[in-house]
Parts: C-alpha cells; structure tokens; sequence
C-alpha cells in the first residue's frame, strides 16, 4: 500500500437500483489534522495563564496601599494649603534630600545625624528589651507550669500591667541618676508584661496528655521544658516579643523626648525647639519605617516557627 493510500479513506456509494454486489468502493481524500501545532498553542496558554494570573495577584496586592499613600499625601497637601505652618509634601521631600544626604555626620554631642539617633534609640531597646526577654520568658514559664507561681504572682502582675510605662521613668531617674539608664529602664519595665503573659498562656494550652507521657517516662523538669513545653510554646513566645517590641519602640521616643541625649525622640524635641517642623514630619515617617521594619522581621520569624503553616 503506498503512501498516497494510506491518506485516503475508503466509502462505499450506494447508487439506487445498485446490487449490493456491484456497490464499489470511492476513494474520497480525508484532510490531515495537525495535532502538533495545537498542543503547542496550549501549551503556551498554560505557560501564559500562571504569569497573568500572578500580574493579577501583583496588582491587587499594589494598587490599594498606593491608593491609600495617595489619599494621605492628598490629605496632606491640603492641610499644608490651609495652614502655612505645616510643611507640604515637596517641601519635607527637599529637607529629606538633604537630611539624608549625609546622615552620620558629628558636630558635638548635641549636634549629630540623624542616623546616630535612630541607633542610639535602637541600642538602648535592644538593651531593655534583651533584658526583658532574659526575665519575662522563664518566669512565664513557671507561671504557666506551677499553679502555685501563677496564683501568687497574678496580683502583682495585674496591679502592675496597666501603668503607664511613662510613670516608671521618675524611678529610673531616682536609682540610676543617669538619663540612658532610666531610659533603658522603662524599655524593660514595658517589654517584660506580654513576654510574660503570652509564655504562661502557651504553656496552659500545651495538651495534658504530652505531660502524662512524660510523667509515665520519668522525664526530669529540665527535659520536659526543653524537649515538650518549649517547641509547643514557641508561638506563642514569639507573638509576646513581637507585641513587646511594637510597644518599646513607641515608649523609647516618649522616654527621650523627657531624659535628653542622644536618640530619636530627644531629636524630634530638638527640631522642635529649633521649630524645624519638616524635620519633625521626616523622623515621624523614620519613627513609623523602623518600627514597621522590626514587626515584620519578627512576623516572619513567627511564621518559620508556626505549626499551622507546615
């Protein structure tokens, strides 16, 4: 059989009054489908549909935020239009340029960039809030394990929790005579309370039946909290620093503001008093950036070691 038969397709005519013995075969040409052609078009509709699908995904999650910058710097501009006093959106733009254009530079004490502040605040957070952490976490977890602890230090904690973490600055300034310090005080005396809270907490919702098992194996306290507490309660620990770090970020500026020195807050009082106000405008954005910066990096740091999204 050659090869122009094998393109053909045979069907039988039926003439009328035809024997069904006479009936032959007519040779009738069949088109060839092109299957390869096709498959590549959709192919390449698969590879397209992931990448519109992701502009998508990109879009919804840019335009909105962009919007509501958009609406703010709106907001803004008028409010600069009606009061000449405040510094619009262009002006603080050009003080930033020039802010930022060297923002480590030294010229005493009193007179040092902006860069050197937000570090000089960051130094003493990192201090109390380390301090803090030393403290807070293990004390939850014996508040959260000995119903004894809980029920003996829960009054303490309840009276002390809701004060201002402004009303322990005088005290730091009384025992430590010295501004930093007392400063470092108060980062600690507000840092500790969620670190605390959320810790006890995650320790009471760690399932009795993994303590019996323990308690059948005759695991000692030391392996029972580092073996079974510790990676059950690590959720819960990282949401208490994350809520810490958000608040001793906010009070560090208030505290500075009060004690002088060096960092952020005693900056902002500075320009005020030199009534630079587009500079108060740059370290208010400053201020909001650094604490963004640190909740998200803790955020992510909650979701590496979340059991709910493995």
């Amino acid at each position: 059989m050659t090869d122009k038969e094998n393109d053909m397709s045979t069907v039988v005519a039926l003439k009328p009054g035809m024997p069904l013995g006479e009936a032959k075969p007519a040779p009738v040409a069949v088109a060839k489908i092109a299957v390869a052609p096709a498959a590549e078009k959709v192919g390449a509709g698969e590879t397209a549909a992931p990448h519109s699908e992701a502009l998508r995904d990109f879009l919804r999650a840019a335009i909105p935020p962009l919007f509501g910058f958009g609406l703010l710097l709106g907001i803004w501009a008028l409010v600069a239009m009606k009061n000449a006093s405040i510094p619009g959106p262009m002006q603080t733009w050009d003080a930033a340029a020039k802010l930022f254009a060297d923002p480590f530079y030294r010229n005493g004490p009193n007179d040092q960039g902006i860069g050197w502040n937000v570090l000089a605040s960051l130094q003493r957070v990192a201090i109390g809030f380390g301090v803090a952490a030393a403290i807070g976490i293990p004390m939850g977890f014996l508040l959260g394990r000995f119903t004894f602890m809980n029920r003996m230090l829960d009054p303490i904690i309840s009276l002390l929790r809701p004060v201002s973490p402004l009303a322990w600055l005088p005290i730091g300034l009384l025992v430590f005579q010295k501004a930093d310090p007392a400063a470092t005080w108060t980062i600690f005396i507000c840092s500790i309370w969620p670190m605390i809270l959320n810790t006890a907490e995650g320790v009471r919702r760690v399932p009795q039946d993994y303590l019996n098992v323990a308690r059948v194996l005759g695991l000692p306290e030391t392996k029972i909290i580092t073996r079974i507490l510790f990676p059950a309660v690590l959720p819960y620990m990282l949401t208490g620093i994350r809520l810490s770090i958000g608040t001793a970020w906010l009070v560090i500026v208030a505290a500075e503001m009060l004690t002088g020195g060096v960092g952020i807050g005693f900056w902002v009082w500075d320009e005020w008093n030199n009534l630079k106000v587009e500079h108060i405008v740059i370290a208010i954005f400053v201020i909001g950036i650094v604490g963004l910066a640190l909740e998200q990096m803790l955020l992510l740091l909650a979701r590496r070691f979340s059991y709910e999204t493995r």
